[in-house]
């Protein structure tokens, strides 16, 4: 494959607690997709994919595969952060 994919970053405020949603691709080296979220700089919820497992799901390949699902991963977990659905201290 290429080089990384560019993370993507979101600041949220919810429940009157301000977040920091990141999501980065780590690499041929290190294949794996991850999502941290910050409160007050500390990582609160850490969320790690296999390349393995982003590209057996059938709708993209090779790089297309990791762009497509770090953008489904940091929208999932925005989504649940905001819905207040998601587990704060898990780390996966």
């Amino acid at each position: 494959m290429a080089a990384m994919e560019k993370c993507f970053n979101s600041d949220i405020v919810f429940a009157g607690s301000n977040y920091h949603v990141q999501t980065e691709d780590w690499g041929d080296q290190n294949p794996f997709v991850v999502t941290r979220v910050f409160s007050s700089g500390t990582v609160v919820v850490s969320l790690k994919t296999p390349y393995e497992k982003l590209v057996d799901s059938g709708y993209a390949t090779g790089r297309q595969a990791v762009r497509l699902g770090m953008r489904e991963q940091h929208q999932e977990v925005l989504d649940q952060l905001v819905s207040g659905t998601l587990p704060l201290g898990s780390i996966k």
